[in-house]
C-alpha cells in the first residue's frame, strides 16, 4: 500500500499555512455553502441529527474533508448495519466554514434554526469558545477538532468534550514515556508564540519536574517558516536528550531537526497530535525519520487494526489510507452511539444535559479499536495516548509504546 496517495497529497502546500489559520482563521467560503447529508432521508421521523461546522475549504480543508467523509461513512454504517440506535436512525448535516469562526457560528445558526439538532461538531478552539453559551442555552452536546486545555473544564464547558487528551495531557503522555524509558533525561520544549503554542507549556514544565526529568530549556519561536537561527543556537546550548515541539503543524520542525543533526546533536524529537498525521510526516521528508509523537487513535494501517471490528470496517469501506481526522470522526460516532444508547436506556430525551449525564455515567467505553484500550472520560477529556515513531523507509508510523493512560499513575 502506498501511503503517499490522494489523502496524503491534500497536505502538500497547505501545512505551513495551517498554523496561520489556527491563529487568524480568516479564510472565506462560498456564499451558499454546500450541505453534506447522508444516511437517511430528511423526512425520517425521530432521526438523531448530527450537525457540523466543517472546514471543507481553506487552510484546514485537508482535515475537514476527512471529518466530513468520516461522519458520512459512520452514519451510513450504523443505519444500514444496525438500524441506528434502538431504532433511531442518524442523520448528518454538515456545512463548510472555510475555517472562519464567524462562518462557523453562521453555519451553527443556520443548521440549528431548521433542524432539531441533538449533537454538534465544531471546527476550532475559537468556535468552541464562542458557541459555548449558545450550546448551554439550546441544550446541545458538542465536541470538535480542538484539544485546548481550556476546554477541559466541565464547569465552564458543561456541554462540550474533547476527543482525546487535551494539549497538556498530550505532552504529559510524552513525558510519561520519556520518564519510563530514560529516567532523569533532559527535556526541551520548543513552542510557537501563539495561544495554541503556549497552551501546555507551564503545566508541562511542572509535570516534567514531578517526573524527575530536567527541563533543559523552553524555547519560543514565531509561528510558521520564520528564521530560527537564534533558537537553534539556544537549543544547541541546552543539549537536551528530548525535544518536544508544540504549536506547529510543520514549519519550522524540519529545519530545526536538520540544523540539530548538522551540529552533531543526538536529541530525539517529538510532537503532539496535529504534527502526527502521515501527510505531515511525508512532507517532512528525511527529517522525519525517527520522529516520535503522541497519537490518541490507531492509524488506518496499524498492523493490529484487523483485530478490532470498527478498524476492520473502516478498512473495508476504504481501500487506501485515511487520515487521522477521518478516524477521529469515527470515534465521534462510536462515542455518540454509546451516549445515545445510555440516554434512551435511562428513559430520557436526547437533550444535551441528559446526554452529558449519560456520558459521565459511562466507564470503559469500547471504541471498536479506534483507541486501543477501553476509555473513561476524566473531566472533559480522554487522557490516553500512544507513542508512535516515523519509519520513513516503510512510509508509516509504528507504535513504540503501549497505550498510556494518565489516570493510572
Amino acid at each position: 500500500m502506498t501511503m503517499r496517495n490522494r489523502t496524503s497529497e491534500l497536505f502538500l502546500g497547505v501545512a505551513s499555512g495551517l498554523l496561520l489559520g489556527l491563529m487568524t482563521a480568516g479564510s472565506a467560503i462560498a456564499d451558499d455553502p454546500e450541505e453534506a447529508e447522508v444516511g437517511v432521508e430528511a423526512d425520517v421521523e425521530d432521526a438523531i441529527v448530527i450537525g457540523g461546522s466543517i472546514p471543507m475549504t481553506g487552510v484546514f480543508a485537508f482535515a475537514g474533508l476527512q471529518f466530513n467523509d468520516g461522519f458520512r461513512d459512520f452514519v451510513q454504517w450504523i443505519n444500514e448495519e444496525h438500524g441506528g440506535v434502538q431504532g433511531r436512525k442518524f442523520r448528518y448535516v454538515g456545512q463548510d466554514t472555510g475555517y472562519d469562526p464567524d462562518q462557523s457560528v453562521g453555519v451553527f445558526r443556520r443548521i440549528t434554526s431548521r433542524e432539531d439538532v441533538h449533537f454538534y461538531f465544531g471546527d476550532s478552539t475559537a468556535f468552541s469558545q464562542t458557541i459555548n453559551s449558545a450550546l448551554n442555552r439550546q441544550d446541545i452536546l458538542m465536541t470538535g477538532a480542538s484539544f485546548a486545555s481550556e476546554l477541559n473544564n466541565p464547569e465552564e464547558y458543561p456541554l462540550q468534550f474533547l476527543l482525546g487528551p487535551d494539549y497538556s495531557e498530550q505532552v504529559g503522555v510524552l513525558l510519561e514515556y520519556i520518564a519510563n524509558e530514560d529516567p532523569g533525561a533532559r527535556v526541551a520544549f520548543v513552542y510557537s508564540d501563539t495561544e495554541f503554542g503556549r497552551d501546555p507549556i507551564n503545566a508541562s514544565v511542572e509535570r516534567a519536574e514531578d517526573l524527575g526529568l530536567t527541563v533543559a530549556e523552553t524555547i519560543v519561536t514565531p509561528p510558521g517558516a520564520a528564521d530560527i537561527s537564534s533558537a537553534a543556537l539556544e537549543h544547541r546550548r541546552a543539549r537536551p536528550d528530548y525535544t518536544i515541539f508544540h504549536g506547529y503543524i510543520l514549519s519550522p520542525i524540519p529545519d530545526f531537526i536538520e540544523r540539530s543533526r548538522q551540529m552533531g546533536m543526538e536529541t530525539r524529537f517529538m510532537g503532539t497530535y496535529y504534527t502526527m498525521d502521515q501527510g505531515i510526516i511525508d512532507e517532512m521528508g528525511d527529517a522525519a525519520d525517527g520522529f516520535m509523537g503522541v497519537m490518541p487513535y490507531r492509524y488506518y494501517y496499524d498492523e493490529e487494526a484487523d483485530d478490532y471490528p470498527i478498524m476492520r470496517t473502516i478498512r473495508e469501506m476504504n481501500d487506501e489510507y485515511r487520515a487521522t481526522t477521518y478516524i477521529q470522526a469515527w470515534l465521534v460516532g462510536m462515542l455518540l452511539k454509546e451516549i445515545v444508547n445510555a440516554t434512551l436506556e435511562a428513559g430520557d430525551e436526547l437533550t444535551g444535559t441528559n446526554m452529558r449525564r449519560a456520558l459521565d455515567s459511562l466507564e470503559d467505553i469500547d471504541t471498536g479499536g479506534v483507541i486501543g484500550v477501553p476509555v473513561t472520560f476524566r473531566g472533559n477529556s480522554i487522557p490516553v495516548g500512544r507513542i508512535y515513531r516515523a519509519d520513513v523507509e516503510a512510509g508509516r508510523m509504528v507504535p513504540v509504546s503501549d497505550w498510556i493512560d494518565l489516570t493510572e499513575e
